[in-house]
């Protein structure tokens, strides 16, 4: 005998399945989302051109390659006033790059030391630091910019100073560095026939110290043995490097700075306006990254160390070898916005006269043309690229230190 089972015959798709079935609702939701954007995104874009029309502006990228006829005080690239708009941009850009590597790389150094010391067992210690932290943290980032730029501005001495009438201006280093109210002059390196192959003798030397790392780090792993790696890597970066050097004769030389008349000659000058920017963001950033690292300590269980002390590792290799490693995971993810928040903080640089993309692409070159939306509309875009490359390295490296689970 058999039976025989009724099965609802399949009646194919519906339009109200988008609506009604799990598995297409989430995707018309998008869909409906993404049409919206894009009605509101054109409707937009088009009343922006039919005012601007009305104004008798069009927009055009082409003022970039007009003679930009402005100087630039900070350069990293020739410049000149004759050069076109987008020369000065990108002199701007320079400069904004360069506030962004020094700030941050100071910026770590000093939030590391900071939040390390934060945890100190000693009294005084510890709450120098949170003086640090606290009054940092609290007052906006724009008034210690211009509280720095006061300081070097009217406490240094001026350039006279050093003939003699000051006993307190003399210069640094074996007479290598002057510190002035214009600026701090260092030895700048000349350059000559031959220098390219120490230039590169010097970054194969990073690139050996990377590579003993990663050998090292397994070597330790495996045996157990902990090698002088600070030493060893001192080596390797300085070594290769000095013998390269006077192998080729000596092509890079240094330019010291020399009075002469009323201001120094010679070496590189720093300005006041950079140095202003540079500290005051690094200051300021770094008590926010010092929080930041003593929190990654302190989410760290206690046993961690306890353990490494029952072992025989010292403070110093507990810290470095267990501690660290593992808080590295907590202290990343929110490193990378303070990094950004640094690199977008740069644009202050103009109330203290340090001339980097917003003082001149969104400053004098967009009050010069006109050119408003597409001055604010390429500013946003390169902010936006050079964000996302910060933040895709920093995921990276993120990746590299986190918790690999079998």
């Amino acid at each position: 005998m058999t039976t025989a089972t009724n099965t609802p015959e399949d009646q194919g798709f519906r339009l109200s399945q988008l609506i009604y079935d799990t598995r297409y609702r989430s995707i018309t939701i998008q869909v409906i989302a993404m049409l919206a954007f894009m009605l509101i995104a054109a409707f937009l874009i088009r009343n922006t051109i039919i005012n601007l029309s009305a104004l008798g502006k069009d927009i055009d990228f082409g003022f970039l390659f007009n003679r930009a006829a402005y100087d630039i005080n900070q350069q990293i690239i020739p410049y000149t006033s004759d050069d076109p708009h987008w020369r000065a941009a990108l002199v701007g850009l320079l400069n904004t790059l360069l506030i962004a590597i020094l700030g941050c790389t100071l910026a770590t150094v000093i939030g590391v030391v900071a939040g390390v010391l934060r945890l100190s067992k000693n009294w005084l210690t510890a709450k120098i630091m949170t003086v640090y932290v606290e009054s940092f943290r609290n007052i906006p980032v724009l008034l210690w910019i211009l509280a720095f730029m006061a300081v070097l501005s009217e406490g240094l001495p001026a350039p006279r100073a050093f003939r003699g009438e000051d006993p307190a201006a003399s210069m640094w280093f074996w007479d290598s560095v002057a510190v002035t109210n214009r600026g701090t002059y260092v030895p700048a390196p000349v350059w000559g026939s031959g220098s390219s192959v120490v230039v590169i003798a010097f970054l194969l030397s990073l690139l050996g110290i990377w590579a003993f790392g990663k050998w090292s780090n397994r070597h330790f792993e495996e045996t157990g043995q902990h090698l002088p790696n600070f030493w060893i890597k001192l080596g390797i970066l300085i070594v290769p490097s000095v013998l390269v050097y006077f192998v080729m004769g000596r092509p890079v030389s240094l330019s010291y700075p020399e009075l002469k008349g009323f201001n120094f000659d010679g070496g590189l000058h720093m300005r006041n306006s950079m140095l202003a920017l540079w500290l005051a963001l690094s200051f300021y950033t770094g008590s926010f990254i010092a929080e930041i690292v003593r929190s990654g300590i302190l989410a760290i269980s206690k046993g961690q160390t306890e353990a490494a002390f029952a072992l025989g590792l010292r403070p110093s290799w507990t810290m470095n070898l267990v501690i660290l490693p593992q808080a590295l995971r907590v202290i990343i993810p929110p490193l990378i916005s303070q990094y950004l928040n640094l690199t977008k903080n740069s644009s202050l640089a103009l109330a203290v006269g340090y001339m980097d993309l917003r003082s001149t692409l969104g400053g004098t070159t967009l009050n010069t043309t006109g050119r408003e939306l597409e001055c604010m509309l390429l500013m946003m875009l390169i902010y936006l690229i050079v964000s996302l490359i910060i933040s895709s390295g920093m995921n990276i490296y993120n990746k590299s230190v986190k918790l690999k689970e079998r």
